[in-house]
């Protein structure tokens, strides 16, 4: 590795100090090394009975005389460099993880107890990290490698990571697209459950495009026969050569005031709006979205006189055709014309969506269902609908309302017949804040499912550059958290809320490098951990989709699918 790096076991210095809840100190065995360990770097510590690992947290220049500072810029040259690494020194701060005995005869725990003066600290080594990150193998994916370790791989348990819900985490060009997909890729590979991907950009489907320029492969270019690819924008997905496999339509129908209640602050509907949009559903049922937007487009003049009155008094369900125009709507519901016009002018905005078609009867989860069903993939794009987040959320939510019910209604069943239960769904969302926020997340359906942990089977994968916008309650549900470059002080706080050594790790945080390092910590790893996220690109190709590891009834599929 060269005189820049570290190698794998070699001695940093010794504990000189600390303790348990703020970190041990570590004096450097010499200034070279205190230049080559960084804030980051995975050690461990060799104790008298337990082996200790750790990573170092932060790092402090230190000497033996608390008057060196006032004399030390009037000192000689060769005086200071006599003093180097004698009267002056380099602390490092180290926060111990996890412990295993010597005799290695249980498995690494959270360590609970110290190592004593003098304990030699080093730098960790490959069998180091393998033996707490384990190797690949059926449950566990290669995701990067520790610092300055770039042949050592850090692997992630799947199977741990599904049983609940997860979040990546950083700045826009951080690269927390790359590490969602490889993700995704390893969920789909290992067969570990079956993801739902709202991809509002276009990037898990078919290719994206790198900040650098070049293209990277999706999800359905890596697995084709096993990725369906469903969309908003037929036209958009033709453009780019992508083939689909169902064409998305929603309609009115499906549309409730839960949903209006999430979109509320993007079409500037107000709490008067949101509860006349469930007075609305009260008095219309499913059809109250089209029947008030039909009412609202009558141009006749209001019938509100005493035969009116009368009629509505007579009338103990008024239907739509009661109503002649949206000033007999206001009188019935005691509003003032304004207001119910003002809602009329908003809820116009979602019926300009060409995917929301009145009385079409919509197929999508019928056929959403039966790919997930069948152990498939979905990618769900929503083309030119990408850039307007209103079309995102309703989507979105609305889906995933329905699906989380099916969901519920199979695993219910399951439990009452004594069947399997059906096998784990994760749902892939970008922009989480806006379906988690404090005001709305315990509303929506993906608040919902983040607190119910895996209680049916489906658990979320959140994608946000903004963590601090996510509810305390649903964030602290977050099972694994991997966290690319975050520069902004309350997402720091949001998200190590609650962690173990919270003001350590935020030293961690904030030092990141601004693209492919993030921190790794949470459920499906024993112990925090900084990596260099591996690169997404040929290498990684051939790995995970192998044309060994596919039937040959795949193999056809793909062949059928790419040529005709």
């Amino acid at each position: 590795m060269g005189t820049q790096s570290l190698q794998d076991d070699e001695v940093l210095g010794q504990i000189v100090g600390g303790s348990l809840s703020r970190g041990l100190d570590v004096r450097l065995s010499s200034p070279g090394i205190a230049e080559k360990a960084k804030v980051g770097t995975f050690v461990t510590i060799q104790g008298r009975g337990h082996k200790f690992f750790g990573i170092i947290t932060d790092m402090s220049l230190d000497s033996v005389d608390a008057r060196f500072p006032s004399f030390a810029s009037s000192m000689e040259p060769s005086i200071s460099e006599i003093l180097v690494g004698t009267s002056t020194f380099v602390l490092a701060r180290v926060t111990p993880m996890l412990s295993v005995p010597i005799s290695g005869l249980t498995s690494p725990e959270p360590a609970k107890s110290l190592p004593t003066h003098f304990s030699i600290t080093r730098r960790a080594s490959n069998e180091d990290v393998q033996s707490i990150f384990g190797t690949e193998d059926d449950r566990h994916i290669w995701i990067g490698s520790p610092l300055d370790m770039e042949s050592t791989k850090v692997c992630l348990d799947l199977h741990e990571l599904v049983k609940r819900s997860n979040g990546v985490f950083g700045k826009s060009g951080s690269g927390k697209s790359f590490l969602t997909r490889i993700l995704l890729a390893g969920i789909l590979q290992r067969d570990v459950a079956t993801n739902l991907v709202f991809d509002m950009h276009n990037e898990y489907g078919w290719q994206a495009r790198s900040e650098n320029g070049y293209h990277v492969k999706g999800l359905k270019q890596l697995f084709n026969s096993k990725v369906s690819v469903f969309t908003l924008d037929p036209s958009s997905s033709e453009k780019r050569k992508v083939s689909v496999d169902h064409q998305v339509v929603i309609s009115p129908s499906e549309i409730l005031p839960d949903d209006i209640e999430l979109l509320a602050p993007l079409l500037g509907i107000t709490s008067f709006g949101v509860d006349l949009c469930h007075q609305l559903y009260k008095q219309f049922a499913d059809s109250w979205f089209s029947d008030f937007l039909e009412i609202g487009e009558q141009k006749g003049s209001s019938s509100h006189n005493e035969g009116y009155d009368l009629q509505i008094e007579e009338t103990s369900n008024p239907s739509k055709e009661t109503f002649s125009s949206i000033n007999d709507l206001a009188r019935f519901f005691r509003q003032s014309s304004s207001t119910m016009e003002a809602l009329y002018r908003r809820l116009q905005h979602l019926n300009s969506f060409d995917f929301v078609k009145k009385g079409s009867q919509s197929t999508t989860i019928k056929a959403l269902m039966e790919q997930l069903k069948s152990g498939r993939h979905v990618v769900f794009e929503f083309g030119k609908w990408g850039s307007d987040l209103t079309a995102y959320l309703l989507v979105a939510n609305l889906l995933t309302r329905k699906i989380h019910q099916e969901y519920k209604t199979l695993t219910e069943q399951a439990i009452y017949l004594q069947n399997a239960p059906p096998k784990p769904l994760v749902i892939t969302v970008e922009e989480a804040h806006r379906f988690l926020s404090k005001e709305i997340a315990g509303k929506t359906i993906f608040g919902t499912i983040a607190r119910e942990m895996r209680k049916y089977n489906v658990t979320l994968l959140v994608v946000d550059q903004r963590p601090s916008g996510i509810d305390d309650e649903v964030l602290s549900q977050i099972g694994t958290k991997i966290t690319c470059q975050l520069d902004n002080e309350r997402d720091l706080d949001a998200l190590l809320a609650g962690a173990a050594g919270t003001r350590e790790m935020k030293s961690v945080l904030s030092r990141l490098e601004s693209n492919q390092q993030a921190l790794l910590f949470g459920h499906a790893v024993p112990m925090p951990v900084v990596l260099r996220i591996r690169e997404y690109g040929t290498e990684f190709y051939e790995e995970i989709s192998s044309a060994g590891s596919k039937t040959t009834a795949e193999l056809e599929s793909d062949r059928r699918s790419l040529f005709g």
